[in-house]
């Protein structure tokens, strides 16, 4: 079982920085996004943007009821229960009430010990 750093960043953003945080990496920097509002995007989410940000992806998400900006991390494994007992032995519990995951996704929810969310999914 390993773990690797994926693809994946999301920004959650409060509603009143929002815009501005969008134009920023759209406009200020010129990066490619493109607005995924009102496909799927996750519980609680009221805009979200995909921008591309290298090798990876960043997401930003607007979320209403926050007061601050928030960065979640993307792991991949290759074995998602070793995964997940692994971290359990070492104190790491699944955060699963964070935000929704779709029913056919093999992943998990955790936080590191400074509070920083990461998604640990099955590659």
């Amino acid at each position: 079982m390993t773990f690797e750093g994926s693809v994946n960043i999301a920004m959650k953003i409060p509603a009143a920085q929002y815009p501005e945080t969008v134009a920023f990496y759209r406009d200020v920097l010129g990066l490619p996004a493109k607005d995924v509002t009102g496909t799927d995007i996750a519980a609680g989410v009221s805009r979200s943007v995909r921008v591309e940000f290298g090798p990876n992806v960043l997401w930003l998400d607007e979320v209403p009821n926050y007061s601050r900006s928030d960065v979640w991390l993307e792991l991949s494994t290759d074995d998602l229960p070793d995964a997940m007992r692994r971290l359990a032995e070492a104190g790491v519990v699944a955060r699963d009430e964070l935000e929704p995951l779709p029913d056919a996704m093999r992943a998990h929810w955790i936080a590191n010990p400074a509070g920083v969310v990461h998604l640990v999914a099955q590659a």
